[in-house]
């Protein structure tokens, strides 16, 4: 297998991508282009925001290209290691929330348990 954080391979499968899917790929660069132009937020902010993304959904390349790219814009690296913090507390925050799901599921499981050592000759 191929080092997938040489860059050098990483250039010769981006134009594998541009040879296979000339199209979508000129698509896909354009909305990159549009998405990362200066707008209601900045540059510099959207790579802020970029990177920390990049961290949630833990993409590597996408961690090392914005940083690069932050950097280029000015971001600071404590700035950089805040916005990995704020990732950080969104994924943990999101594991807290969804554990409503299993307390709820626990309360469903216990309170058909109780409804069955009332009834016994019943099944829930």
């Amino acid at each position: 297998m191929s080092d997938l954080t040489d860059p050098q391979v990483l250039k010769a499968l981006a134009a594998q991508r541009r040879e296979l899917a000339p199209d979508t790929s000129a698509a896909f660069a354009a909305f990159q282009g549009k998405v990362f132009a200066d707008g209601a937020l900045d540059h510099r902010t959207k790579q802020i925001i970029a990177v920390a993304v990049a961290h949630a959904t833990q993409c590597q390349w996408c961690i090392r290209s914005h940083t690069k790219a932050a950097l280029r814009a000015g971001v600071t690296p404590a700035q950089l290691m805040e916005a990995a913090w704020v990732a950080t507390e969104m994924r943990a925050g999101g594991a807290y929330a969804h554990s409503s799901v299993m307390l709820d599921t626990i309360s469903e499981a216990g309170n058909a348990a109780q409804r069955q050592a009332h009834n016994p000759e019943k099944e829930s």
